[in-house]
């Protein structure tokens, strides 16, 4: 149960900290647009590691799946 709150912990301040990114992109939503390059590159990173670390890279992948999937949402409005 602390691995999957640490996890979606992680996916929580990869989001926010992507929110705050002094270089926002351009569009109608741009730091939600900023965040989801940077959760799709933490996506590539997880998924390209070597290492399962008994399960947790694959837990980790789906917390960040789910806040690329709240973003996109967010893009919408």
């Amino acid at each position: 149960m602390r691995g999957k709150r640490t996890l979606g912990a992680f996916a929580t301040v990869a989001f926010l900290l992507a929110l705050s990114s002094p270089l926002p992109a351009a569009g109608k939503h741009p730091h939600i647009e900023a965040a989801l390059e940077s959760l799709h590159a933490a996506k590539h990173e997880l998924e390209s590691a070597e290492h399962d670390f008994h399960g947790h890279r694959v837990e980790a992948v789906k917390h960040v799946d789910e806040a690329i999937k709240e973003a996109e949402i967010c893009m919408q409005e």
